[in-house]
This record gives C-alpha cells, structure tokens and sequence, in this order.
C-alpha cells in the first residue's frame, strides 16, 4: 500500500521581523526631517500596531515608511489590515494596523472548496487555523498548490509540513 503524502496550507507572519521593521520606522521617523518636533509613535502590541501623530498626511508617510520596512524584510503585506483613521487626544490622530495570522473559517472553507472542485484525487480537511491536503500522488498535490497560487484569497498563503 502507497502512504499518503500531504501538507499543509497556513498563513503565518514571522513576529521577529515586524519587530525589527517597527523598530526601524521609529528609527527613521526619529532622523527624518520631516518628522523634527513631532509627537508621532509606532508601537507593536501583541498582534496589533498602533500609528498616532498630528494629521493624516504624517500618518500616510508612517503607513508608507512602515510598509517599505515590511516589505524589506520580506513579511508578507497582504496579511495587514489597516483600520479607520481616528481621532486621538490633544487633536491627533491614529490608525490600528491588525497583523492577520492563521486561516479563517471563511478563507478555509473556500480552501477547500476549490479543491474539492479541481476534480484532483485529493483530500482536504481543515485542522484549526490551517489546511491539511492529503493524497497519493505527489503531482497531484504539486498542481493542488499552484491552483491555490493562483487563486486570490485576499491573504498570504504558505504550503508546510510536505510529507
């Protein structure tokens, strides 16, 4: 009898490196010009960060710099939702930016959804907030990964634990 091969379908952001880039967007708001006598901060909260300054065209240039150093350290910028920009105290402004780790329930099920209808002699099964894809043939699960490739699931997509 054949074993089974499989893996698994996750969207995972590394933390350390948005600690670092964080880091670098305080660093390079503090020697920007631009940016001189200004009460701006980026702070990492858990999952979450938090962007208050004085206005909004400071709070694009923050999202833009923050953005860059995301992207730099090749995290994945799909995964950021960026929410309303608010009012904060002393007439600032501020924006949460929500870091989306793991598969929802909505994004998995159109996971396996699409492959149930790529007609592949494979199994999917959701497994918390991941996706497991078993099946025989190992082509089979090659063609299953370029078919979610291709596909938009308004999410960064990884494929591990290959078996």
């Amino acid at each position: 009898m054949a074993k089974d091969s499989s893996f698994d379908v996750v969207s995972e952001v590394n933390m350390q490196e948005v600690v670092n880039a964080v880091n670098q967007t305080k660093k390079e708001i503090s020697q920007r010009y631009d940016f001189k006598g200004s009460k701006t901060t980026v702070d990492l909260e858990s999952d979450t960060i938090k962007i208050v300054t004085e206005d909004d065209f400071r709070l694009n240039n923050v999202a833009d710099i923050l953005k860059t150093r995301l992207i730099t350290r090749k995290v994945a910028i799909r995964n950021l939702q960026y929410g309303k920009v608010e009012d904060a105290a002393g007439g600032m402004v501020r924006q949460i930016v929500t870091i989306r780790q793991g598969l929802s329930a909505e994004i998995a099920k159109a996971i396996v959804k699409d492959i149930k209808s790529s007609k592949r002699k494979v199994q999917a099964s959701i497994q918390g907030d991941s996706v497991r894809v078993s099946g025989k043939n190992k082509d089979d699960l090659q063609a299953v990964i370029a078919l979610l490739k291709e596909n938009d699931y308004d999410i960064e997509l990884q494929f591990s634990n290959y078996r």
